[in-house]
């Protein structure tokens, strides 16, 4: 470690050392020996080549690049929002922010719009489910958005209008936006911006008063709280004036006991607590003038105290609610007192696969002329701040993987030191006589040259304690290595993986739910288990329902469900019973899928979003080619061979409850049952060839998942566990289908038709 620093033999000195020793393997740090260097102080191209350490490193990157690729190919499905304009619902740290609807006959019992089995055959939604209104829905329509939060109702007869910030795409700014329902919130029509200013807005509290309506947005980015009247509503407003030069947060009006009360937040006071702290103000108009409460501020303490406002009050049975989850008991000039009460809002189970499964921010509820109640809520499904902290945590795995690969490097000897010689104060060349005076008598540079020594040498030392050739040697630098690629992963998921949910694709702007459906029996229990823990998870799945063939069953409450399980006990144990007619099923579409295929919740919403498109398919995961003559069964790879198929397996497919089950238990279809009770087999392959006869143009259509594993291979329950003698009795269903039913050679479809490319 003694010898001199490489330098190039042109001025400069220290730039020419630092690039040679990333690229220059060496017999030692720093050794000059080995350099080759051309007459303008450049070193030669085939030696940095050459170099065992830029081979190791080039190497490292290759390899781990591409666990890194492999992995973000096979388990980070990008979650794409088709159809969306590409400036909105970009990720924002500020959150993901969509609005839903819910119902009930009080504003305690409200139940989300999917519970009410709302239809909309437009939107191919049976039934509509919330999200109702997103960054997504806004963006299709034209007005680019990150997301919508702070939702007000404006409720004129039959029609509502929903105000809300907008977050834009574009000057990432908070705009006033406004949509409109016909149909008592199942469907919203975004109509535009009613509200643009130069400075942020939010919280748009609309109320009408002597005839007009106005709007108290939050823009306390100004300065001030301003007051506009609709001019030509509900998209043209104008200042009427400003109510208080105060930056009040989430204000909002309403009349009490013969006066105009106003609540917000002023967050600028020395000691306020932010999110904690409440003001109050009184006035005979809502157009002022304001006189603030004696006991003003009303609170300045924690905010899970509930003091800022979370949306527009209301009364009920006589009492005065504040949206904080607090019930006002007292409110008068000189008092002010109020209770903490629960709201009926259950708790979202299904995590961030959930639109609001992080938080809920801001609830408008009023009660409309029929007498039932109508809430907008909007919800997060990841925190805020998500985005920078993904990116923290991603940026430190990488720096842990850089700092293993060095490791790596040193124990294999292809890293002879840590720190060039070159950039340590003692070998930069060219200094005066004053800086080596200081240099001398300086401290901090004598600790400085000792550390980079010191350094320096623990690359050697680790080498010649922890080597490779021994078997302890080999175990840590397995270990080592593996490390390194769990971080890699890590930083993949982390950076390029999104905030880690897997949520539904939206169809013509609107989301609905299915049904999953899954046939088993005693032996396979364990498989059950963990298939319904995953998938009741999954953003659109309302229910699992289990058919129970044999054997004792178990009891719903026996699984860890996020969503409802039902077990349905057969008497007979049929594969016939997979189809059989259920009128509890509150969905139009079931997702049949075997209880021992896993696959992502992604690849699942991808196929639900893909039978929305053609709900009279039959739309699934596993393709098929029947062909031949004789017609014979074969598996996946004979159906690429020949670029078509004309079978999808309903072990993991989405059909139409109503419209399959009844065809497939008509009398037309007697025979094909009956056969499949003989062979116990080919249930999915008559589904088939029932769709086929019932129509002349397509009627399945293939999603290729990322991944799918079958769990029952690593139990041995596998129900068809000899492929040959499998595909065997299924080629002769095929011969007898086909005499009953009708050819399906003639339905070939080919890959790769789709635009998406769901199917490649």
């Amino acid at each position: 470690m003694g010898s001199s620093p490489i330098v190039s033999s042109g001025g400069g000195g220290g730039g020419g050392g630092v690039g040679w020793w990333w690229w220059h393997s060496g017999n030692g740090c720093g050794k000059s020996n080995n350099s080759v260097i051309s007459k303008n102080g450049n070193h030669n191209n085939d030696a940095c080549v050459l170099s065992s350490t830029f081979a190791f490193f080039l190497f490292s990157f290759v390899v781990l690049g591409s666990i890194g690729s492999l992995y973000a190919r096979f388990m980070l499905t990008a979650n794409v929002r088709t159809g969306v304009n590409t400036l909105g619902c970009q990720e924002d740290n500020e959150g993901s922010w969509a609005v839903g609807v819910f119902y009930g006959d009080s504003p305690f019992s409200l139940k989300p719009i999917e519970d009410m089995n709302i239809w909309e055959d437009k939107s191919s939604a049976w039934p509509v489910a919330n999200p109702v209104l997103t960054c997504a829905s806004l963006s299709d329509a034209g007005f680019p958005s990150n997301f919508v939060a702070d939702p007000f109702l404006y409720v004129q007869g039959d029609i509502l209008y929903l105000f809300y910030e907008t977050k834009n795409s574009i000057t990432m700014q908070g705009d006033i936006g406004v949509a409109r329902s016909m149909d008592k919130g199942a469907t919203w029509q975004a109509l535009g911006i009613a509200l643009d200013e130069d400075w942020h807005l939010s919280y748009p509290f609309v109320f009408e008063y002597n005839g007009n309506i106005y709007m108290m947005p939050e823009g306390s980015a100004k300065g001030d709280l301003r007051l506009y009247h609709a001019t030509n509503f509900p998209l043209k407003w104008t200042l009427e004036r400003v109510v208080m030069k105060k930056p009040l947060v989430d204000s909002f009006m309403i009349p009490h006991e013969g006066k105009f009360w106003l609540f917000g937040s002023d967050h600028r006071g020395i000691g306020t607590k932010k999110n904690g702290q409440l003001e109050i103000w009184h006035s005979k108009s809502p157009l002022g003038p304001w006189k603030p409460h004696k006991k003003n501020p009303i609170y300045n303490t924690d905010k899970s105290m509930g003091a800022r406002n979370g949306g527009r009050p209301f009364v009920y049975n006589g009492n005065l609610y504040r949206i904080g989850q607090d019930c006002v008991e007292v409110l008068t000039t000189d008092e002010f007192r109020e209770v903490e009460v629960p709201l009926g809002v259950n708790e979202p189970l299904k995590g961030r696969n959930s639109w609001n499964g992080a938080r809920n921010h801001h609830l408008d509820v009023q009660q409309l002329s029929s007498g039932k109640w109508i809430a907008v809520l909007d919800g997060d499904r990841v925190p805020s701040g998500d985005a920078f902290r993904r990116f923290i945590v991603g940026l430190a795995s990488v720096i842990a993987v850089a700092a293993l690969v060095l490791l790596v490097g040193m124990l294999l000897g292809a890293v002879k030191c840590i720190v060039p010689l070159s950039w340590c104060p003692h070998n930069i060349r060219k200094r005066s006589d004053t800086f080596l005076a200081w240099e001398r008598s300086n401290a901090l540079s004598s600790k400085l040259r000792l550390f980079c020594s010191r350094l320096n040498r623990a690359s050697s030392i680790l080498h010649a304690r922890v080597r490779p050739s021994t078997w302890s040697g080999i175990a840590v630098l397995v270990l080592t290595v593996l490390f390194a690629a769990a971080l890699t992963c890590t930083a993949v998921m982390y950076i390029y993986g999104g905030s880690g949910a897997e949520e539904p694709y939206p169809f013509n702007g609107h989301f609905s739910q299915f049904t999953l459906l899954a046939m088993t029996y005693e032996a396979r229990l364990w498989n059950l288990k963990m298939y319904v823990k995953h998938y009741s998870r999954c953003s659109s799945v309302r229910e699992i329902v289990v058919v129970w063939n044999k054997g004792i069953p178990p009891q719903s409450d026996d699984f860890d469900s996020a969503v409802p399980v039902r077990i349905r006990v057969e008497k007979q144990n049929s594969l016939n019973n997979r189809f059989k007619v259920d009128p509890l099923i509150k969905t139009r579409a079931v997702l049949e899928l075997d209880d021992d295929i896993m696959m992502s919740c992604d690849d699942i919403e991808r196929g639900f979003r893909a039978w929305r498109e053609h709900p009279d398919r039959i739309v699934g995961f596993y393709p098929r080619l029947v062909n031949g003559n004789p017609l014979k069964y074969r598996g996946e790879k004979h159906a690429r061979r020949h670029n078509g198929y004309n079978v999808i397996l309903t072990g993991a497919a989405f059909i139409d409850s109503r419209v399959a089950f009844e065809r497939y238990w008509s009398k037309e279809a007697a025979a094909g049952r009956a056969l499949v009770d003989s062979y116990f087999n080919c249930e999915d392959v008559l589904m088939n060839y029932l769709y086929a006869n019932s129509s002349s143009s397509s009627v399945v259509e293939y999603v290729k998942p990322a991944w799918a594993l079958d769990t029952s291979k690593l139990s041995g329950v596998a129900i068809s566990r000899n492929t040959q003698a499998h595909y065997g009795v299924r080629s002769k269903c095929l011969m007898k289908f086909a005499g009953m039913y009708g050819s399906l050679s003639n339905r070939k479809l080919e890959f790769s038709r789709r635009k998406d490319g769901w199917d490649v």
